[in-house]
């Protein structure tokens, strides 16, 4: 495996891996990596643990990773150290998840990328560069449309006790929570993103009650004016969008990208695939 490349597109909740060697292609994931909330030390252990043993075992040429919460040199460094740490002798390229969603989704041509995930983010990308990105703050304070904010929003509706009888005997039905569960994981247990997004696919599971469609096209009109609208470029390229949240929802994504005037591209849950075909072509290696 002297020559292979391996190529990670990483998000909070999960990691998908593909290994390119001889034209070859070996696919497999691991947990999320969140410089943000994990140490060199822990990232490592995710990498040694996770893992096919057959793939730790053999030398790796390059990396390409695009990962969440990479934006900053800092974290990028962090990745970096973590990954040259596991795959010694390697050559490592580290940088943000947005790249990776724009790379796969534009290629070589110009476009607004966007990533609806756990987290969400969004930039203007001119077929070489990003050249703007409508800032993203975080599970916190932004992330509009991502899982982690539907899933904020159906807890804020659970224990506000907006739910109609129905749609509360479903919703506890399915995960038997209560409200000092919920506050204990959010406020007190790592990873409260990770824990607020899996409460989205309650959405997708009851879309024919009307408080849920609500709850989806609120927020995806919430993430299209805050961000997209703010692209001077977005009434003149394509507006392309990866992540589960846009993959499931994307019946709705294409109806208010009509209602704005938007030209929507491509919507696709994972970019792992496109990053693959980029880095095959960039290296002049031809699929089997």
């Amino acid at each position: 495996m002297a020559n292979s490349i391996l190529i990670a597109d990483s998000g909070a909740t999960k990691t998908a891996w593909i290994l390119l060697e001889n034209g070859k292609q070996t696919s497999f994931q691991t947990s999320g990596i969140s410089p943000y909330h994990m140490s060199k030390d822990e990232i490592q252990k995710v990498l040694i643990k996770e893992f096919p043993k057959k793939v730790l075992s053999n030398p790796v040429k390059e990396i390409f990773y695009y990962g969440t919460g990479c934006k900053t040199l800092a974290k990028a460094k962090l990745v970096t150290g973590a990954l040259k740490t596991v795959f010694n002798g390697s050559v490592v390229h580290v940088t943000h998840d947005l790249m990776g969603a724009a790379i796969a989704t534009c290629g070589h041509e110009a476009g607004i990328a966007c990533i609806l995930g756990t987290g969400s983010n969004s930039c203007f990308y001119n077929g070489k560069k990003i050249v703007s990105n409508s800032p993203g703050l975080g599970y916190v304070l932004g992330d509009e449309a991502s899982g982690a904010y539907f899933g904020k929003i159906l807890l804020q509706h659970f224990l506000y006790k907006k739910f109609d009888a129905s749609l509360e005997k479903a919703f506890v039905k399915v995960y038997k929570v209560t409200k000092d569960d919920i506050l204990h994981h959010v406020y007190r247990e790592p990873f409260p993103n990770r824990y607020l997004a899996k409460f989205s696919t309650f959405l997708s599971a009851h879309r024919s009650h009307y408080i849920v469609e609500n709850i989806i096209e609120d927020g995806l009109r919430e993430f299209m004016g805050t961000h997209l609208l703010r692209y001077p470029q977005s009434k003149q390229h394509p507006i392309h969008f990866v992540g589960s949240i846009a993959f499931y929802f994307q019946d709705k994504i294409d109806e208010l990208c009509s209602v704005y005037g938007f030209r929507l591209g491509t919507i696709i849950k994972d970019p792992i695939n496109g990053l693959a075909n980029f880095h095959l072509n960039k290296s002049g290696r031809k699929k089997k």
